[in-house]
Order: structure tokens, then sequence, then C-alpha cells
């Protein structure tokens, strides 16, 4: 409307020309956000909901609250240095099992692709291959006139795209070697010279930030039941192997350290590796209490595959290693809560006392957001010169930075354009296929595979039963042209309510449609809308806000891996406890058709839903037998599509279930489902595309077997719509 206002208005017909085409733009917006605020069940008025958009994260992190007190309960218990010893063993043995097995130790094939002199050290840049053909970046500093053997430390790097090239990182790393420490920093996956999803033309990563990479990647490791954390550990554990290589460095006076990213890393490795003789974590050390109450769960290989409902907390990370010197660098404004360092430190304080050995453990702290300090920088100097025996001063020195060309190992800055190799995905596909393979085995006997699918679908899923129900409150109703529309909210599995729209038409035909829609209940309910036309056939149509959608999402919580508008810290979030959202989905679904079976007028329940809420929809009715027929409207075919392709449409996280490909499928949910009727429209690969028709034709196949054995073939139908009248036909089709 601006340009109408630019122009100089001629005569007075032209003044209330603009005034009335401006007063018509302003009634039909305000007429469009009308109606549909008048399809808001709880927003604006109930303030009891007020915070119902975040409900999925207050719902999760309850779940994760009661998870780690009971931890904090088991901890209380523990008095004597055995029992403790005895917690050590089996924390190392959990860690183990939720990271996944570890590989076995191959050639490193270690290469020195140059050697820089600079004033008092040199470096040697050097590519290893923590497993055959996926190469490792690094660099070796080396002190002039070293003292050998000499103590060693693995520098482990945050997020960053330059990592230990940047000043930042090399004002500790070249004070350490300043102080005669040999130094091996090397490229997290995903940052320096091993980005996983690089592009040559733009020079960045196709999924952006190393935050973003690392949980895109981590999601399909996640699939298999495995922790993406794993390899970064396996490359920080065979830089390890390096460094004992080397002649120049002592094997009994290992250090590790990192900031941030680097801290998780640093925290790891050592957790895990028994050579580690000294570590110093920085920026991150916290718990998972304080953490979910702040700032939230972090990207995907900060995250153990079910850490949380394993009854793994951040204060394990250091105990398991006791009596083994440590040093926590903290700062007080750091995201990573400071009230979670002290109380991590003050409960693993008490197994370094029982083993005699309070000293080992020790905190720095200095005033700042999540940085590093020269006070806490100082610390940590100190902390390494005591520990890995070292003698000297350990105050900062000025530093002359070496620059990125120098640091450089690969002829292209990138190992993807300059030897390729193998990345997590290559490697987690590998993986992925052995799994597929069993899968396929097992559907060899569908009699017996599809029962064990159902009860390995409810627990991975993380699915709960309805155990009571509540009676709907009903909020309000608007009369259409021949149906009415009521609104209701139900309470869900927990402390929040599912908002839903109850669609009742005049000449009803005593059945009903559950209709999940990926925007919401308000999706398809206009006049013309897919929801109308069902009401007109006769159906009473349930259309809810699933918990994180409409009403009810999806919250303010993002994270650092925020993609297509989609958050995979809180996906993540879901992972730690043991749950999915789908699961949670689905046992809200089952809990709507509880609602409907109260009505004495509903006989028959349908279900139908749209792409990514497909899922969540073939759980529930897999779960459930009252609803009878089920619809899938651009539903992507299977989770393999997502784990087996190197892209996939990030929008399907949230209805993704982790560890899925150890016992089930997609398709197996639908054949649980037969002989009920099942159509599915324009379906589509794992990237929501059709390009992958022959994966897409492969996972059919498994639901016409399913059908075939049931003697109801007739009854599962795949269709192809081109047009909103087909559409419609092929809807009657399904109906009758």
């Amino acid at each position: 409307m601006k340009s109408l206002y630019c122009k100089p208005i001629k005569k007075l017909s032209d003044f209330f020309r603009i005034i009335f085409i401006s007063s018509l733009v302003i009634i039909l917006t305000n007429n469009k956000m009308n109606a549909q605020n008048d399809l808001d069940v709880i927003r604006n008025s109930w303030l009891q909901y007020s915070d119902a958009p975040n409900s999925l994260y207050h719902h999760m992190a309850g779940e994760a609250y009661n998870l780690l007190n009971q931890r904090t309960v088991k901890i209380g218990g523990l008095s004597s240095l055995s029992v403790w010893r005895q917690r050590q063993k089996l924390i190392r043995e959990t860690l183990l099992d939720i990271v996944g097995s570890f590989p076995e130790k191959t050639p490193l094939n270690a290469k020195i692709t140059s050697t820089i002199k600079k004033i008092g050290y040199r470096v040697e840049n050097v590519i290893y291959e923590s497993i055959p053909h996926y190469y490792v970046t690094a660099s070796l500093f080396i002190p002039d006139n070293v003292i050998t053997p000499a103590p060693a430390i693995l520098f482990c790097c945050g997020h960053s795209t330059g990592v230990y090239r940047l000043p930042y990182y090399q004002l500790p790393l070249l004070n350490l070697v300043k102080k005669g420490f040999v130094v091996l920093a090397f490229d997290p996956v995903g940052q320096g010279e091993r980005l996983q999803y690089y592009n040559p033309e733009t020079k960045e990563s196709t999924i952006g930030v190393s935050t973003k990479e690392h949980s895109y990647l981590s999601a399909q490791v996640f699939l298999t039941g495995k922790s993406s954390a794993r390899y970064f550990l396996w490359d920080g554990i065979r830089g390890i192997d390096y460094l004992m290589s080397r002649k120049e460095v002592d094997p009994q006076r290992i250090g590790v350290h990192g900031l941030s990213g680097g801290g998780t890393q640093t925290a790891y490795i050592s957790a895990l590796d028994e050579r580690v003789t000294a570590t110093a974590i920085a920026g991150y050390i916290t718990s998972y209490s304080r953490l979910i109450e702040s700032f939230g769960i972090g990207d995907g290989e900060q995250n153990f595959y079910h850490g949380i409902s394993s009854g793994i907390d951040h204060a394990d990370f250091i105990e398991i290693q006791a009596p083994k010197p440590t040093l926590l660098m903290a700062t007080t404004r750091d995201f990573f809560s400071i009230q979670g360092t002290r109380e991590t430190y003050s409960e693993s304080k008490r197994i370094y006392e029982l083993y005699s050995k309070p000293a080992n453990l020790e905190i720095t702290e200095d005033d700042a957001e999540h940085d590093y300090t020269k006070k806490n920088r100082e610390a940590m100097y100190a902390f390494f010169r005591k520990h890995l025996q070292l003698q000297g001063s350990p105050v900062e020195e000025e530093v002359e930075n070496c620059s990125a060309l120098e640091l450089q190992k690969t002829p292209t800055g990138q190992l993807s354009t300059s030897f390729g190799g193998e990345t997590i995905f290559s490697l987690n596909q590998k993986e992925a296929e052995k799994l597929i393979y069993k899968l396929q085995e097992s559907r060899c006997d569908l009699t017996r595979h599809l029962p064990a699918v159902l009860i390995s679908a409810k627990n991975l899923s993380g699915y709960r039963e309805p155990s009571e129900f509540h009676e709907p409150v009903f909020t309000g109703r608007f009369q259409k042209d021949g149906y009415v529309i009521e609104k209701y909210f139900v309470v869900g599995e927990g402390d929040y309510v599912v908002p839903y729209l109850l669609m009742k038409p005049d000449k009803p035909n005593y059945k009903a449609l559950i209709y999940l829609h990926p925007l919401g209940k308000s999706a398809e309910a206009s006049v013309g809308g897919e929801m109308e036309w069902f009401a007109k056939s006769g159906f009473a149509v349930l259309a809810p806000d699933m918990i994180g959608i409409g009403e009810m999402g999806p919250g303010i919580f993002k994270g650092d891996s925020y993609i297509d508008n989609i958050s995979y810290n809180l996906w993540c979030t879901s992972m730690l406890i043991g749950r999915s959202i789908v699961g949670i989905r689905a046992g809200d679904v089952v809990r709507l058709t509880r609602v409907l079976q109260k009505d004495s007028g509903i006989k028959e329940i349908y279900g139908f839903a749209r792409k990514e809420m497909a899922p969540v929809l073939l759980h529930a009715a897999a779960f459930d037998p009252a609803i009878t027929r089920i619809a899938l409207i651009e539903p992507y075919s299977s989770y393999q599509s997502i784990v087996m392709n190197r892209f996939y449409n990030p929008r399907f996280i949230h209805s993704i279930v982790p560890g899925a490909l150890t016992a089930y499928d997609l398709p197996d949910l639908a054949g649980c489902v037969a002989p009920r009727k099942l159509m599915m429209e324009d379906i589509t690969d794992g990237n929501g595309i059709k390009t992958d028709q022959k994966s897409i034709e492969n996972d059919l196949e498994i639901i016409k077997n399913a059908y075939k054995i049931k003697n109801a073939s007739e009854q599962f139908s795949i269709v192809l719509s081109e047009s909103k009248e087909k559409q419609n036909n092929l809807f009657l089709e399904w109906i009758k």
C-alpha cells in the first residue's frame, strides 16, 4: 500500500479510492486473522495454559529431572570405596554400550605433509587414519630443546570452523608448547579441514556451521542405536596412539585439554581412555538438570544414545576416571551453568576423598561468559606442570601465531576434495546395512516378525498406553453450512493439554476421522478445506494440535542446531530420556480415540495424516486397533531411506524414533495394521521427494507381503494424485 500514498492525489475521487482500497485490505486481513483466532482453543483465553507452546520441552524436561533424581538417590547411597569402584566399572560398561563399540585399532598410516619451523618450536602437519580411509587432520607442535621423553597434551578444539588455527586457541596451545609440552591438536569432525558436507563452489558446508553438521549426521547415527560421539572419541583416542608412537613423548605423561566442544571431547576421551594421566576440562562440565533448566541440550555429538535414561550425568565423566588428576575450568556467566559445575564438583569430590586423593580434583573459576580467561588458562598450565611433572612457571607469555596456511594439511584445504575417503555418513551407512540385513532376515517369517515389531516399537518409541481418561473441556462452537465446529481440549500424557477441533456433520454417518496435519488443527479447517470435505461426507472430524505444533508449539527453545526451522536439540532431548516425540504424540492420538469411543454416536474411527505426521498415525494405529482405516498422504517411505541417503529432509526429524532400525522400520509398522484398510498416497523418500523409486518400491514390498499373508491384499492401496478433484475421488474410494 505504500506505493499508493507515494503518488500525488490529483482529484478527490482518487483519494476516496485509496481510502476504500486501504480499508478493504485491512478488513480482509483482520477477517483472516479473526477466522484463524476463532479456531484457537486455549490461546489468549486460558491463562492456565499461557505457556502451552513450551509444553513439549517442559514435559521432556520433567521426565529428565525424574531420571536424574533417581541417579542422585543412588549416588547418595554410595558410602565406601568398594561400592564406588563397582559403580566406576558399571558406568564404564554403560558408556561403552550407549556410545557403541569402538572399531579395532588399525594402522594409523600417519603422513607428515609439511614441517614448519618457528621460533622455539616446530610444527609437523600430519594426517592419520583413525579408521581405514577415515582421515584426521592434525598438527604436532614440538618444542626446541625438548627434554625427551616429554609430557604431551592432546588439544581438543571447540565449535568453530578455524579451530586451532584461530588466535583464540593458539594462545593456550602455544603457551603449552613454550612451557615444554609436546602438543597434538586435531580437527574435529565438521570443522577445520574435515567438513562433512563441503560445497566446493561456496567453500562452505551445505548444512551450516559445525553444530548443525554434527546434529544432522548424528540423527542418522542415532537411528542405528549408537552415538556419533564415538567417532569424535575415537579420533582423539587414535590421536593419543599417535602421540605414544613418537619418540619425543613419554607415554606415562599424557594430558587432554579442551574448551567448549573441546571440553566435551576432553571429558569423553579421558573417561574412556585409561592411558590419560591428567585432564583439564574447560567450559563444559555442569549437570544435565542445570543444563536443561537453563540453556538446553547441545548439538548431536554432545549426547549419548539414551544417556540420561541409562543413568548418566556429567559427574560420571569425572568419577569414572577417579582418582586421576582432573581440573574443572569454569566461568561464572557461562551458558554451561556454573551452579551445575559446582554441584558436580561437590559430588565428584566424594570419590576422590575415598581414594585419599582429594587434591587430585581441582576447580578454577573466573568471572566471564563462555570463554577462556587468563586466570583459568594459567591454572591449567600450573595443573599440567604439577601432574605431568614438568617444572617451570605457569605465567602466560605472548605468542606469535601460526597462519592458517602454515597449518594446512591438504592441498585444497579440505579432505573431501583432496583425498575423499570415509565420512561419518558412509561409516554409519555400513553399520545400518548390517541392521537392515537382520531386519530382512526377520521379515522372512512375518508371522513371527510383526508381533515382535509391535513390542520393539512401543519400547523404542517410548510409547505409553493411556492409563486414565480425562473428560474433555468444551470451549466454544461455530455453526457452518452442513456442520458445526466445536472446540475442546483434553489432558495429554503429562501436565499439558491437547487442543482439538471437532467438526460434527448435520447428517452423520456415525464414523469419526482423526485428522493429523504437520501445521496443526487449523491448516485444513477453513471453508473448502480437506476437513470440511470429510465433514460434509458425514464424518465427525477430530483435528488436534499435537504437542509441539499449533497452539502447543513450537516453543522458544531452538538450540544450536536449528535447521530449516526444526530444533534437533529438542529431538535429542527426547532421545536422551529414552523417548521419542513421535511416541509421545502417538500416545495422545490413542488418547483421542478413547475420547471418540466415549461418544455413543461414533461406531468406527479412521485415521488420516499428512507428511511427517504419518509416522505418528502409523505408530498409533499399530498400537490401537480402534483405528480401523488409515490414510497416509505424502508419507516418507522408511527410516531406512533417511539413514541410507547422505541428504534427508530435516522436517522429518521429529517423526524419527532413535534406535528404530535395531528392530523395525515404518513398513513393518504398516504391515502390523493389516488387514485394516490402508491407503498411501504420493509416497516420497527420506528427502521428501520421489527420486529414489527403487528404495520406495522395496519398502512397499514389505507392506504388500504383510497384507498378502492376511489374505487382505485388496485392503492396501498405493495411489497418486494429480489434482484436488482426483484426490477427492481417492478419498471416496478409501471411505467406501
